[in-house]
């Protein structure tokens, strides 16, 4: 059966969304909802979709899976709301932006024998799985330690409303970490400790992204530059280096050194990309990711540059529920990973080492196969609506 969807959020990032459903067997959009009710009839018209305010969404029948793609400040109400009429819960990352509310929302799940999946399902891509597959079959062999580097000039050059991003709940690590710490966790499962060290770049921020903010200046409420060793419960020690006070670096997205080998592993960012390994001192190998369309770039939809299929987590989510099984970007998983990323900024507010409360499992690794049987057909249908 299909599980039908009710979106929350008609944002930018829900087009996306909409955009790729088609593509995949077991999910199906049913109706839309936002804050803002002329966003909400804008995407209904667009892809045929029932707008609705937030309580009838909830409150719908024809609703299965509540998408939540609100801003941050939001995900846990509308999680919890969601939850608490009987829907399961997609959201967008994080999961919550502190600890007490993401608890909240699995142990709220966990009662009503409900589901919780959350983004990145990048990590589900051929890049992040082929990974993994060069660790597990012993290519790689268990891992020693890595560096991981989300590094950039920052957020105004580029965002035209960036002022949130420099207040508390965001910074590099809270944007960017669920991307690359979720990989990390994937890859090597979960953390045990970290210890962090940080500081505010740049006093002062300026505007240079087109839009009605160009120009305003930013004071950020948070540290820009946030360096950090993450243990992992296996052993590997992995540096994670995130800044927006870079104006250029030659690091690679994640490198991992193994008793075999070293990895390069792709951007988390994006769900395929080179994937290199080293046996030797002198040279990289390239290592095939396959040929399956989550491979092939599909966004910008103008110029297709990169390999854009979110709704792949969603997708499995949803073939998971059909199937009695657990599925993959879980809300263990996700929670985790929050509970990495607030410990990294408290070790570097209190300039001490902070062990990690929680554990997960690793969630199952997604072969290109099992990746190919969400597919509905072959991908090709343009719309697909109540």
């Amino acid at each position: 059966m299909v599980q039908r969807i009710g979106l929350v959020g008609c944002g930018v990032i829900s087009g996306i969304y909409l955009h790729n459903a088609p593509l995949f067997r077991d999910i199906r959009f049913t109706a839309c909802a936002d804050m803002r009710p002329e966003a909400a009839r804008a995407r209904a018209e667009e892809y045929g979709l029932r707008a609705l305010t937030l309580d009838e969404l909830y409150r719908s029948d024809e609703v299965d899976i509540v998408l939540n793609l609100t801003n941050p400040d939001a995900h846990a109400e509308v999680a919890l709301k969601a939850l608490d009429a009987g829907k399961h819960v997609y959201g967008e990352k994080p999961l919550a932006t502190s600890l007490a509310d993401g608890r909240a929302i699995v142990d709220l799940a966990a009662r009503r024998g409900l589901r919780v999946g959350s983004a990145p399902d990048t990590v589900l891509g051929p890049g992040t799985q082929t990974c993994r597959r060069l660790i597990e079959d012993g290519t790689v062999g268990e891992i020693m330690s890595g560096v991981a580097s989300i590094m950039s000039r920052g957020m105004e050059n580029w965002h035209p409303a960036p002022g949130f991003y420099f207040r508390p709940g965001g910074g590099p690590v809270l944007d960017m970490g669920p991307y690359y710490i979720g990989a990390l966790v994937m890859l090597l499962g979960p953390v045990a400790k970290v210890v962090s060290a940080g500081r505010v770049g740049l006093p002062e921020r300026i505007v240079s992204a087109e839009g009605p903010n160009l120009g305003q200046r930013i004071v950020p409420e948070v540290q820009t530059t946030i360096h950090s060793i993450l243990t992992f419960a296996s052993g590997a020690q992995v540096t994670l280096l995130a800044s927006w006070d870079v104006w250029n670096h030659a690091h690679r997205p994640i490198e991992l050194h193994g008793v075999n080998a070293s990895l390069r592993v792709p951007d988390p960012n994006f769900m395929d990309g080179r994937t290199e390994i080293a046996t030797n001192r002198e040279s990289w190998e390239t290592v095939a990711t396959g040929d399956s369309l989550y491979s092939r770039p599909n966004y910008p939809f103008a110029a297709p540059i990169y390999a854009n299929y979110r709704g792949l987590g969603l997708a499995e989510m949803a073939a998971a529920i059909e199937a009695g099984r657990p599925h993959r970007a879980n809300g263990d998983w996700a929670f985790h990973t929050l509970d990495v990323m607030l410990a990294i900024l408290r070790s570097a507010e209190e300039e001490r080492a902070i062990a990690i409360g929680s554990r997960c499992a690793v969630p199952a690794a997604l072969s290109p196969a099992e990746a190919d049987s969400l597919l509905a057909g072959d991908g090709s249908e343009a719309r697909r609506s109540a």
